[in-house]
């Protein structure tokens, strides 16, 4: 790998806040998100950017923003950057509504529901996916995979805020 791709990518993401407990196909959903980032991502801070990376991204939800805390190697903060998560609210909806579907389809053993929902939860990342690259747009180049990952935890972090 060169240089450039080792540094423009994430090492490491980090949820913030409390910690209620997640169903479990919630929880594989993040230790799935996790894992993909951990194996390959495109991320690069293009706002407030002194270092290089790889970075450590710390993701909460914070008075309804969502905030990308982006720190260095070391733990520095490189830049912190917050969006609204009004624009999201419907598609992390939706994403709720899809895994309790799931998992009702599951328990019913509905293979053909399960494979319905399951191209309706591809589509739905696929939105989430592009509304991330659009709302960070200008602030941090990403991919489209990693867009999807990142669009998960939001929907991970919401259901953390939901549940309070």
């Amino acid at each position: 790998m060169t240089t450039a791709v080792l540094t423009a990518r994430l090492d490491r993401v980090v949820l913030e806040g409390d910690l209620p407990t997640l169903s479990p196909y919630i929880e594989a959903d993040r230790e799935q998100a996790v894992a993909d980032l951990a194996a390959t991502n495109h991320f690069v801070p293009l706002i407030g950017m002194a270092k290089a990376g790889p970075y450590a991204l710390h993701l909460s939800i914070v008075e309804g923003r969502l905030i990308f805390d982006i720190r260095d190697a070391g733990g520095t903060r490189v830049t912190a950057i917050g969006l609204a998560l009004g624009p999201f609210r419907r598609l992390v909806k939706d994403y709720h509504m899809l895994v309790d579907s799931h998992i009702l389809a599951v328990q019913e053993g509905r293979e053909a529901k399960i494979q319905a929902i399951d191209m309706g939860r591809r589509g739905l990342h696929n939105e989430g996916a592009e509304l991330m690259a659009q709302r960070l747009a200008g602030k941090i180049d990403i991919d489209f995979d990693t867009a999807r990952r990142l669009f998960t935890l939001v929907c991970v972090l919401a259901q953390r805020v939901s549940a309070r």
